[in-house]
């Protein structure tokens, strides 16, 4: 039997390509094959052109590979090269599904190494200018998803904390304002709402949680929602 190659699980960033860490861009020079997310640009594919490429893509609400297929064509890829780098968009660790990839590349021994990327949150707060944390004002985040595995409830609690940042809020962020104004959240608690943080069509979007309850109106880029005390514009804050 021929030796097991090395799987990479590596972290795009947020979506510019000048935003992956060094270590992670000479992995992707490094790698024989990537298989890659369908937020990956391509301006990030060209790190590898010497990689094969495969789109195994996941979007919400559209046709994608399914994750079992994925943890599949891990385990064959590390069968067949000794360089294999699983590209996702953000940070592997975070809403990634990086334990199920984990799970079956170590029930194969497989060796992985993980190489974290910048979280779209952390991203968005930069390119909003907004910290998500502010002294006497917010002291605690909290990172959310509405989508919820098969056996789990459509509409899991909110976490109680400062500041929160729904990821892939798009469809879910007006339930999110009106569940968060029925616990008594105040209508004009300050909302920012950031589309392809990062990439050269960004929008950003400030509104209050009674706005947002009325609904998002975006195209079909990723959507991150921020909501809280902190993301109260600044008096002598630039224009975004």
């Amino acid at each position: 039997m021929s030796a097991l190659g090395k799987v990479y699980l590596i972290g795009a960033g947020p979506g510019a390509a000048d935003l992956i860490t060094v270590r992670g861009a000479r992995l992707l020079a490094e790698a024989e094959v990537v298989l890659y997310d369908a937020l990956v640009t391509p301006e990030m594919l060209a790190l590898c052109p010497q990689a094969e490429l495969i789109s195994v893509g996941k979007r919400s609400g559209q046709r994608s590979t399914a994750q079992t297929v994925i943890n599949q064509q891990l385990v064959d890829c590390a069968r067949r090269y000794a360089r294999v780098v699983r590209l996702k968009g953000g940070d592997p660790m975070l809403f990634g599904r990086a334990d199920e990839e984990l799970r079956a590349l170590e029930a194969e021994g497989i060796a992985v190494d993980i190489v974290p990327g910048i979280t779209t949150a952390v991203a968005a707060a930069a390119a909003t200018r907004q910290p998500l944390t502010k002294r006497g004002v917010a002291r605690s985040v909290a990172f959310f998803t509405s989508s919820t595995a098969p056996d789990q409830p459509d509409h899991p609690a909110l976490p109680e904390t400062d500041t929160l940042v729904q990821y892939m809020g798009g469809r879910e962020a007006a339930a999110t304002a009106e569940r968060l104004l029925a616990e008594g959240r105040r209508p004009d608690l300050p909302v920012v709402v950031v589309e392809n943080c990062s990439r050269p069509d960004q929008r950003i979007l400030r509104l209050t949680l009674s706005t947002l309850a009325h609904g998002l109106e975006m195209a079909h880029g990723p959507v991150l929602v921020m909501i809280g005390e902190a993301l109260q514009r600044r008096p002598q804050q630039p224009i975004d």
